[in-house]
């Protein structure tokens, strides 16, 4: 990033529609994006104006660690954007900046590291191995989204959080409910405030707990005065969604091993590069539409020579970077020796999902268990009748239909 050759020439503003894509195909919007600039200027659905989009792999991560991006700043912005409504409304992590950010990513800190993941494997791993045992006891063919990898990520999340395992259908209904549709303003709200409701009574319950759970360590700081109600219930709104996203990852995943069976047969062949694998599966898969949520340019900014003016709205798109070829040699083709894989498809900087190691786990015990235990998996129907979700901000495929 510099400040030198500062050019006002303006790029045209493209408009990119919220396209419904089918499979892992790559968005020819964002691919066009790509090859007209390091920075472009785009129109999104909804909001208003204009804003910047950087694509390349070092602008997006300079842009999403420097504090001279506000996400705060976003808040009562007509900003274009994909939707009408932010999911993380409200003085939720996702639009804080430090240090309210870091004051509140640090009270469920424990939960997210390494050993507060490593507390929930064996757990994670029987329940998915029911799920599994179930599906080997019904038969096929089946739909591998709805009997393992929809309840499996919702299990674990509501795990994590501490939700008791009556009331995992009643968060799932409601996640679904606040992703299904950018344009669903109304639904999306209603799920999201009586999912607000729900964890707002659990994390007053759990004042002064000491479970290792994320309810509880909300309870507890909420107890001592670390962060308010508002704010932790904010909090545990976005990690249940977040944690549902594994849901439509595994799709992708899963549907890319399905319809390349020579990539499966290699990870039956070779479990070592397991965990490289799905690294790489990670990089490669689309996981959203468009671009997430924007920042806001607090003082006059360089970037390629171009200047971005205080308060002008900006987007990074960490699919474009997972993409960039000066990183990622021939990014368009899955490689399992790819090394290193330094990808950003659990973002970058201070708003990085903090259930990064959360979803490798998944991922990896989902790949271990189906492919070790159902090893004729295959597709039920062609793989261009596999329906896709459409009008979501997360991508995925709509059911798996699966037979062995």
């Amino acid at each position: 990033m510099t400040e030198e050759t500062i050019t006002e020439i303006l790029p045209p503003i493209r408009h990119w529609p919220a396209l419904d894509l089918s499979g892992v195909d790559f968005d020819p919007v964002l691919t066009e994006l790509m090859s007209e600039g390091p920075i472009t200027r785009i129109q999104l659905p909804d909001g208003e104006g204009w804003a910047w989009l950087v694509t390349r792999y070092e602008d997006v991560r300079t842009v999403a660690d420097d504090p001279r991006f506000s996400r705060e700043a976003v808040m009562e912005r007509p900003v274009t954007r994909l939707a009408p409504h932010f999911v993380s409304a409200g003085a939720t992590v996702g639009l804080l900046d430090p240090p309210d950010h870091t004051r509140l990513r640090r009270s469920v800190a424990a939960a997210f590291t390494a050993k507060g993941v490593e507390r929930i494997r064996d757990k994670s791993r029987r329940m998915l191995e029911e799920l599994v045992d179930e599906l080997l006891q019904d038969g096929p063919p089946t739909d591998l989204s709805a009997t393992v990898l929809t309840p499996f990520p919702t299990a674990v999340i509501c795990e994590l959080l501490g939700v008791p395992a009556a009331d995992r259908h009643s968060m799932h209904t409601w996640t679904r409910l606040i992703l299904s549709s950018p344009h669903a303003t109304q639904v999306g709200e209603k799920a999201k405030n009586e999912m607000g409701a729900y964890f707002s009574d659990l994390i007053a319950l759990r004042e002064g707990c000491s479970g290792e759970d994320v309810s509880s360590l909300l309870g507890a700081a909420v107890g001592r005065g670390e962060v308010t109600l508002e704010e932790a219930v904010g909090l545990a709104v976005l990690l249940q969604i977040g944690g549902e996203a594994v849901t439509d990852n595994s799709g992708q995943m899963f549907y890319i091993l399905l319809t390349r069976p020579d990539l499966a047969e290699r990870l039956r062949r070779e479990p070592e590069i397991r965990p490289q694998a799905i690294d790489e599966l990670l990089r490669y898969i689309p996981h959203r539409n468009a671009v997430g949520l924007s920042r806001i340019a607090l003082e006059d900014v360089g970037i390629r020579g171009v200047r971005i003016r205080a308060g002008d709205a900006i987007y990074v798109s960490y699919l474009s970077a997972n993409r960039d070829p000066d990183v990622f040699p021939y990014p368009e083709t899955i490689d399992f020796s790819r090394s290193p894989n330094p990808h950003v498809s659990f973002g970058f900087g201070p708003h990085s999902c903090p259930g990064g190691m959360l979803a490798r786990l998944e991922s990896e015990l989902l790949v271990d268990a189906l492919l070790d235990r159902v090893p004729g998996l295959n597709l039920a129907v062609p793989a261009n009748e596999v329906p896709f979700k459409k009008g979501t901000l997360i991508r995925g495929p709509e059911a798996l239909p699966v037979t062995w």
